[in-house]
């Protein structure tokens, strides 16, 4: 039955090489989704008449907090008694090339470099904390979507097993039954919400307050992720005992403060764009 259900998965990681350079197709949804991020941030910016001379600058503190951020995101909650039990293992946190990279933590990172990123470019042209996060939400949501593609390729991050006829049988990591493929499901609730939201500002934006949107996203987003990760298979083994996982944990505070975002955004009613009082 699963045979004839289940979809094979076998797709190469690897999109192709340059020499003796692998070019991953996690690496390039990875940059592709930054890449659309600046473009959304450029129809932001002409919309709301923000200079654009600070996509760039917006561009490297997303990038390098996202990276810095997953990447000890994945040491501290996945694998601490690795990555700080030997020196060996200390010397790979500065290694994100060699895997492991944790969502929530270049979660918590962004939400860091933005409040550094309003503080020294905001006041000057117009906008503040909450409106970089608001808009901010709309593009990580494409993102996020593109970075779950890529666990797909690397056939990483899945479910359990499963006999619904889009199961996946990851065959690159030995698997012979069908598994939910979680990346999937993540990818387009990403997608769904990208859209809705994104739409939201193209045809709402006047009606909308700052702070609802980063609200609803946190709120929905880790929320899906909280339901997702009871179909997906642990992570790392201290999972297998746990009620819920390290995701969920994690997820459950991110959940709360978008409910703060939300309530101080419809308490405060500032409006949405920028340049308004």
């Amino acid at each position: 039955m699963f045979d004839i259900l289940a979809i094979n998965w076998n797709a190469n990681p690897v999109m192709f090489h340059l020499g003796p350079l692998a070019l991953r197709w996690y690496s390039i949804l990875f940059v592709s989704g930054f890449i659309l991020g600046w473009f959304i941030f450029a129809y932001f910016f002409r919309k709301e008449k923000i200079s654009e001379t600070l996509l760039d600058p917006l561009l490297y503190t997303l990038l390098i907090g996202t990276i810095v951020g997953a990447r000890l995101g994945h040491c501290i909650f996945y694998q601490p008694e690795y990555y700080f039990g030997s020196m060996k293992g200390f010397l790979e946190v500065f290694m994100p090339w060699k895997g492991g990279l944790a969502s929530h933590g270049g979660t918590i990172a962004l939400i860091l470099a933005m409040w550094w990123f309003a503080n020294h470019y905001g006041k000057k042209n117009g906008f503040d904390y909450l409106w970089i996060m608001d808009h901010l939400a709309i593009a990580v949501c494409f993102a996020a979507c593109f970075i779950r593609l890529g666990n797909l390729f690397n056939s990483e991050i899945y479910g359990d097993v499963t006999s619904l006829p889009w199961g996946f049988i990851f065959e690159r990591r030995g698997e012979v039954m069908p598994k939910h493929p979680t990346q999937l499901y993540e990818a387009f609730s990403y997608l769904i919400l990208g859209i809705v939201l994104f739409s939201l500002y193209v045809f709402r934006r006047e009606k909308l307050y700052r702070g609802t949107v980063v609200g609803a996203f946190f709120v929905v987003l880790f929320g899906m992720r909280i339901l997702i990760e009871f179909i997906k298979e642990p992570q790392v083994g201290f999972e297998e005992d746990m009620v819920l996982n390290m995701g969920q944990l994690l997820s459950i505070p991110m959940v709360l403060l978008g409910v703060f975002f939300w309530v101080y955004g419809m308490v405060k009613k500032k409006p949405f764009v920028a340049n308004s009082k």
